[in-house]
C-alpha cells in the first residue's frame, strides 16, 4: 500500500517497494528493449574507434601479411638444392643462381621456396656461402594470410574495440567501420545542501562529488557525461532541468532526491513527466533507488549517500547504459585453468602465450592461440595470458596452469567450447551468439582432435565431418567407437560443399583426384586428424595413389581460408575444402561432393542453456540465410 501526504504543492509517496535487484533491473531492462534496439549507428574511422562497439561484423579486405615473407635472417635458398647437406657433407651455394640474402618481414621471390637462418650459414666470401643443414620447403617462410585471410571476420558484432583491434582490422585493409552511437548521460546532482564551489564550505553545506565520480565512470565505459551544476529542490527547477536533460541525452541520472522526505521530489517528477517503473530495492545500502522513463528515456534516481550511490551506480545504472552501448564490462583477474592441448617451449625464454577460456563442467578450459611473432589475432581473440617459466619445456594437455585474465569471467563462463574442424560458419554463429551475452571459443584442431577433446571432457561441443570408409556414413560410427561411454549424442548441423580449390579460370585444367599426382601440380593439405584430410586421403586410396608422389602433400594448413589462401597467392596450385572458402577468396571450385558437418555433444550439456542457445542458432531463419549467402552449404 502506498500512502500520501500534502507537502507545499504535491504530494510524496511514504512506502517503497522492496524488489529483489536482480528482477528489478531485468524488469527495468525489458522496459527499455525499446531504446536498445533503437541505438543509432554510425560510421567512423577505425583509428578513432578505441571504446567503441562494433554494430555489425568486420571483414577482412586483405590479407596479412599479402606476400610470402621471411620469418627471420637469412638466405632464401630453393629448398631441393640442400637436401644433400649435412656436417660431413657440406654444400656450397652460390649467390644469384642458389641463394639470396633476406630480412625478416622481406618478400619472397621466386624461385626461392624456403629460409635458412643466418646463424647457420657460412659465408666464404666471394658471394658464396657454405650450409650443413637440409632446408624443408617453406621453413621459416610467412605465407600470405598467416595471419589474416581476406574475406575472414577480423571482429564479431557487439565487440568493444580495443587498441590492438584497431591494428588488426588496419592489418585486414580496412579504415571504416560501423559502430553504435556513443550512450550520452545526463547527471543531474540535486539539493540545497550540495554545493558546487570548492574554494571554500559553509556550514551546513556538502561539496558535489557524487556527480564528478559519475562522469568519470560513464566515460570509463565509453559513454558522454553531461554533467551539471546542483540544481535547488524546488520542483520548477528540478522539473525543467530533469526536461532538459532527458531532450538532450540518452539516460539522465538524477542524484539524490530518491527517498521519502519533504523534499524528495524525484519519484513524483518522474510519475508527472513519464512512468515510473519501480520505486524501491533490496539492497542495502541504496533501497530508495528509483528506475522511471521520461520522453522514452531511462531516469533513475539514485540515493544521496556516497555509499548507496556507488553501489546503485555500478548494479544499476552500469547494465542500462553496458545494455544501450551493447558492451559488457571488463574485470581483470588471474585463475586456474586447464589446458587443451600441449605447448612445447625452449629453455631459453619466459614466454607468454595468449588463451580462448571456457567453463567445461568444473574445469576452465584454456585453449592457446596462434603463438607466431606477426600474428595479432590472438590478441584479438584472447580472454587471458598464460606464462610458461624459462627453463620450461612446456606443458602437457591436461596440466593446470595460472591465467591473468583479459576478459571478463562473466563472458568466460558464458562461453561455449568448441573444439575440432573449422569452419567460417563457427564465427558468424559466434557472432549471433554475442548479442544475448554469449560467446563461442573455436580451436580449429581437426574432427580427430575435437573427438578427444570431448573424450577428455575438454570441450562443449566438436564439430566434426569424419567419413567411415566403409559404410559412407559420416561421424556416428566415430561417436560411438570413441564416446560410447562419455555419452555424447550428434547435433545434426549442415551438409556442406566439398572439392578442389583452383586458381580463377583453372588455368592447369585440375578435374579429378588423379591431377593431383601431375609433375607439374603443386598442393596444399590440411593438417592429419582433420575430416577434410581424411577425405583426401580416402579418395587417394580409392584411386591407389599414394601421399609421397604428390608435391606439397606434406604441406598443411589448419583452415579452409588458410588452404584457399595459398591457392589464391599461387604458392599452390590446388587444395581440397568447401565452396564457401573458395567463394571467399575468387576461386574456381570443382565439386567433389556433400559432406555432414555435425556436432558431437556430451548428453550432459545438451540441455544446458547455452547448448540450446546453440541449436536456436542453427534452427533460426537468420541462419538459414547466411547459408544461402555463403553458397554451398544445405541445412
Amino acid at each position: 500500500m502506498i500512502g500520501y501526504r500534502r507537502s507545499d504543492r504535491m504530494e510524496r509517496k511514504i512506502y517503497l517497494s522492496n524488489t529483489d535487484i536482480e528482477e528489478a533491473v531485468s524488469l527495468y531492462l525489458e522496459r527499455l528493449e525499446p531504446c536498445i534496439r533503437n541505438t543509432a549507428i554510425e560510421k567512423i574511422d577505425i583509428r578513432e574507434a578505441k571504446g567503441r562497439v562494433t554494430a555489425k561484423p568486420i571483414f577482412a579486405r586483405t590479407s596479412s601479411p599479402n606476400h610470402n615473407a621471411a620469418a627471420m635472417d637469412g638466405i632464401m635458398v630453393i629448398a631441393s638444392k640442400t637436401y644433400s647437406a649435412s656436417e660431413a657433407n657440406p654444400v656450397i651455394l652460390n649467390k644469384g643462381s642458389d641463394f639470396e640474402y633476406v630480412n625478416t618481414g622481406h618478400v619472397i621471390t621466386e624461385p626461392y621456396d624456403s629460409v635458412i637462418m643466418i646463424e647457420d650459414i657460412v659465408d666464404l666470401g666471394s658471394d658464396q656461402v657454405k650450409i650443413m643443414v637440409q632446408a624443408s620447403p617453406w621453413q621459416h617462410i610467412r605465407p600470405i594470410g598467416e595471419d589474416i585471410v581476406a574475406g575472414e571476420m577480423i571482429l564479431p558484432e557487439n565487440h568493444q574495440i580495443r587498441p590492438m583491434d584497431i591494428g588488426a582490422v588496419l592489418s585486414g585493409g580496412r579504415t571504416e567501420i560501423e559502430v553504435y552511437e556513443k550512450i550520452k548521460v545526463g547527471i543531474m546532482p540535486t539539493g540545497n545542501e550540495i554545493t558546487d564551489r570548492y574554494d571554500d564550505l559553509p556550514k551546513g553545506k556538502l561539496f558535489d562529488t557524487n556527480s564528478w565520480t559519475f562522469r568519470a565512470i560513464v566515460e570509463d565505459w565509453g559513454g558522454i557525461a553531461e554533467r551539471i551544476s546542483p540544481v535547488e529542490d524546488e520542483y520548477d527547477k528540478l522539473k525543467t532541468a530533469l526536461l532538459d536533460l532527458a531532450q538532450r541525452n540518452h539516460v539522465v541520472v538524477v542524484n539524490a532526491g530518491s527517498s521519502a522526505g519533504s523534499k524528495d521530489f524525484t519519484a513524483k517528477l518522474i510519475e508527472e513527466l513519464g512512468e515510473l517503473v519501480l520505486h524501491g530495492i533490496a539492497i542495502k545500502p541504496g533501497k530508495p533507488t528509483i528506475l522511471g522513463i521520461v520522453k522514452g528515456k531511462p531516469v533513475i534516481g539514485v540515493p544521496g549517500y556516497p555509499g548507496s550511490a556507488f553501489l546503485v551506480f555500478e548494479e544499476v545504472v552500469g547494465p542500462v547504459i553496458k545494455k544501450l552501448q551493447h558492451m559488457r564490462m571488463q574485470l581483470a583477474q588471474e585463475v586456474k585453468a586447464t589446458v587443451s592441448r600441449r605447448m612445447v617451449s625452449t629453455l631459453k625464454y619466459r614466454e607468454y602465450i595468449r588463451v580462448k577460456l571456457g567453463k567445461v563442467g568444473d574445469k576452465l578450459i584454456a585453449t592457446p592461440l596462434n603463438r607466431g611473432a606477426g600474428v595479432t589475432m590472438a590478441l584479438v581473440k584472447a580472454d587471458g595470458l598464460m606464462v610458461i617459466p624459462r627453463n620450461s619445456e612446456g606443458y602437457e594437455t591436461g596440466d593446470e596452469v595460472r591465467v591473468t585474465l583479459t576478459n571478463d569471467m562473466s563472458v568466460i563462463e558464458n562461453t561455449i567450447v568448441s573444439i575440432g574442424s573449422h569452419d567460417l560458419i563457427m564465427d558468424l554463429i559466434g557472432s549471433i551468439l554475442g548479442r544475448n551475452g554469449r560467446s563461442l571459443s573455436s580451436a580449429h584442431v581437426g574432427s580427430m582432435g575435437g573427438i578427444m577433446a570431448i573424450k577428455r571432457g575438454e570441450a562443449h561441443i566438436a564439430p566434426i565431418h569424419l567419413l567411415d570408409e566403409n559404410t559412407g556414413e559420416y561421424n556416428k560410427t566415430y561417436i560411438e567407437k570413441y564416446l560410447g561411454q562419455e555419452r555424447a549424442v550428434l547435433v545434426k548441423g549442415v551438409r556442406r560443399e566439398q572439392g578442389f580449390m583452383v586458381a580463377k579460370g583453372n588455368p592447369k585444367n585440375i578435374r579429378t583426384i588423379e591431377d593431383l599426382a601431375r609433375e607439374d601440380i603443386s598442393f596444399v593439405n590440411r593438417q592429419k586428424g582433420s575430416g577434410t584430410r581424411i577425405l583426401t586421403d580416402y579418395l587417394l586410396n580409392r584411386h591407389q595413389i599414394e601421399g609421397k608422389n604428390i608435391s606439397g602433400y606434406d604441406r598443411d594448413m589448419t583452415t579452409h581460408m588458410a588452404v584457399a589462401a595459398a591457392v589464391e597467392s599461387g604458392t599452390a596450385d590446388v587444395g581440397v575444402g568447401v565452396y564457401s572458402a573458395a567463394k571467399v577468396m575468387g576461386l574456381d571450385f570443382i565439386s567433389i561432393g556433400y559432406e555432414d558437418y555435425d556436432f558431437a555433444v556430451p548428453e550432459k550439456y545438451l540441455n544446458t542453456e547455452m547448448l540450446r542457445a546453440f541449436i536456436e542458432v542453427l534452427n533460426s531463419e537468420e541462419f538459414k540465410s547466411i547459408l544461402k549467402d555463403l553458397g554451398g552449404y544445405g541445412l
